[in-house]
């Protein structure tokens, strides 16, 4: 058996699901992970005058943490804002935690635990206002006198320049004024902002005074580390979701669910923590079911029908090779042709995509020229792709001497920008081809970027790469030659279709992981690449040594010049035989 062929086994991760507690799982579940956070938190409430910035990303809730996070501390005692006349000075407020006597009143009682901010915030929203009655006016307290914590939405808050300046001026002076005829309100409560990351870098560069009162930045993790933790904690985050949406989990939703998880990763021991994903999942699979409950037939069926509901674009792209628009065989073998694997990324969808790949060489100067990049077509990243390719080139056949030749690579039938390094070793295996004149097997497609001394790289959408082969083989009918060349830094990202494993384990197709391109032009030319000897010659028979015999009829050390010579001068009317 070939050693390079990735088993069955390794295409899916294995989890040791444990059994669903029965009780009901608290919100402080969610905070499974973020001990960043935790130990962000506990220093808030610890340090006055040091707030705090929570980074989130898009796949939380926001009111589930919050809620979470203040479940983790005491319950907290009201508070009463009553007002005090010291001798011959005018009237101040102040903050007192034992109820005000009968005589005394009570202008605001903060009861409340927390309150989140977001959307069109108005000055009143935080500092209250003055209520105009019959009996005089009476102060309308806003979320500052309310709450002992205030979540406020950073995205919202900077888009009102005069609020954010305002809530930095409270920070400042510790107090805020209902208006100018009143005295200062004391600041009495904890301000958390909420926002995106990059704001939080954005802000901290440009506004002092943030920098000096948010001190305290509490990252949200995203994924979660199986080597760190233990399914079942995993499993009671999901139900703690579940919880949140009013759907029960059974016993066979987690081995979906896991799954999931771990393809919104991209690996296969680490697992999600997008709360938003798997809430509109399971809300999903509930109705599909039609029961309180999901199981694991209704989450695979709310998977398959959300994935319908976003395909519409790979399956035009499918018929497009069925009807042979597209032109990327599957069989036999062709000289200086490859078939690359690409990746479509939509905001709401990602699918692979097959991609042919040429490439042609003559006498020349020792360009070798991306097609992609001269018309534009190509990103920095491919052009840096190709630059690494040619660096390959060069440091096994051109030591010694200038190449003497030019090479065009091209992606045929691509009308649109590429971009990305991962089809590097592709065009290496592509111009090999070209040189040595040997053919590539056309039922074996191949990922991978290189570096300058041919070691393959990692390269990102793997899954998507070989399903998206695999579905163009299966449509055409598996032959038991197919199959897919990929990274083997790239094993443990490995998150297969069921169908692709089963197709695997019977043999009908086959997935390589190799470590260096020497082992790629082997396997795709049926042939040994070649190692030189001490004189930087390689064997006659090995592909390396084809490539460098027809280097040197390039360069005129051979029959090849003088036979290109021979046919300009018969051209020319100088030459008879």
């Amino acid at each position: 058996m070939n050693s390079l062929l990735i088993p069955s086994s390794s295409l899916a991760p294995e989890f040791n699901l444990p059994t669903l507690p029965q009780s009901a799982t608290g919100l402080k579940a969610l905070l499974l992970g973020q001990e960043r956070v935790l130990d962000a938190f506990k220093l808030h409430n610890a340090i006055a005058d040091q707030q705090l910035y929570l980074a989130d990303f898009p796949g939380i809730d926001r009111q589930l943490i919050m809620q979470a996070l203040m479940e983790t501390i005491e319950p907290l005692s009201s508070a009463y804002l009553v007002a005090a006349r010291p001798v011959e000075k005018a009237i101040q407020f102040q903050w007192q935690y034992e109820a005000p006597l009968d005589n005394q009143g009570a202008i605001a009682e903060k009861n409340v635990s927390y309150r989140y901010l977001s959307g069109n915030i108005r000055r009143a929203d935080l500092l209250g206002r003055m209520v105009q009655s019959a009996n005089g006016s009476k102060y309308q307290p806003g979320a500052l006198a309310q709450c002992h914590y205030v979540f406020i939405c950073a995205e919202s808050l900077w888009k009102r320049e005069g609020l954010w300046d305002l809530v930095m001026q409270i920070l400042t002076q510790k107090s805020y004024q209902i208006s100018s005829h009143l005295s200062p309100i004391p600041l009495n409560c904890k301000i958390i902002l909420i926002g995106a990351g990059l704001i939080y870098s954005q802000v901290r560069s440009e506004d002092w005074q943030f920098q000096r009162h948010f001190s305290l930045l509490a990252e949200l993790a995203s994924e979660l580390d199986l080597t760190r933790f233990k399914e079942v904690q995993y499993a009671n985050w999901l139900q703690a979701v579940a919880q949140s949406v009013e759907v029960g989990l059974e016993q066979s939703s987690l081995a979906p669910l896991f799954r999931h998880s771990a393809k919104l990763t991209e690996h296969q021991r680490r697992l999600s923590l997008s709360m938003l994903d798997f809430a509109q999942l399971m809300a999903q699979a509930k109705v599909y079911r039609g029961k309180a409950t999901i199981n694991a037939a209704s989450v695979e069926h709310a998977l398959e029908q959300a994935n319908y509901r976003h395909n519409s674009s790979e399956e035009f792209s499918g018929q497009s090779f069925d009807d042979n628009f597209i032109n990327l065989p599957t069989e036999g073998a062709m000289v200086g042709q490859i078939n690359g694997l690409t990746v479509i990324d939509a905001i709401d969808h990602s699918y692979g995509e097959p991609a042919r790949i040429t490439a042609t060489v003559h006498y020349g100067d020792g360009e070798v020229a991306d097609i992609e990049r001269k018309s534009e077509l190509g990103g920095n990243i491919h052009a840096k792709g190709m630059m690494i390719l040619s660096a390959c080139l060069y440091r096994i056949f051109g030591r010694d001497a200038p190449l003497h030749l030019n090479a065009n690579i091209v992606f045929e039938q691509s009308y649109q920008e590429i971009d990305g390094d991962s089809a590097s070793l592709a065009e290496y295996c592509c111009l090999m081809s070209a040189i040595a004149e040997q053919p590539i097997i056309q039922s074996l497609a191949i990922t991978g970027a290189l570096d300058q001394f041919g070691n393959v790289q990692a390269i990102g959408g793997i899954n998507e790469k070989i399903e998206g082969f695999f579905n163009l083989c299966e449509r055409r009918g598996l032959t038991g030659e197919q199959g897919v060349i990929m990274p083997k830094s790239n094993v443990l990202q490995l998150n297969l279709a069921p169908k692709v494993i089963t197709a695997v384990g019977k043999g009908q197709f086959h997935i390589f992981a190799i470590e260096h391109m020497d082992e790629a032009v082997e396997l795709l030319m049926q042939m040994p690449a070649g190692v030189a000897n001490e004189d930087n010659d390689f064997p006659e028979d090995s592909l390396y040594g084809l490539v460098q015999e027809r280097l040197d009829k390039l360069a005129g050390n051979g029959e090849e010049e003088i036979s290109l010579m021979t046919r300009l001068l018969a051209k020319l009317g100088l030459f008879r035989h």
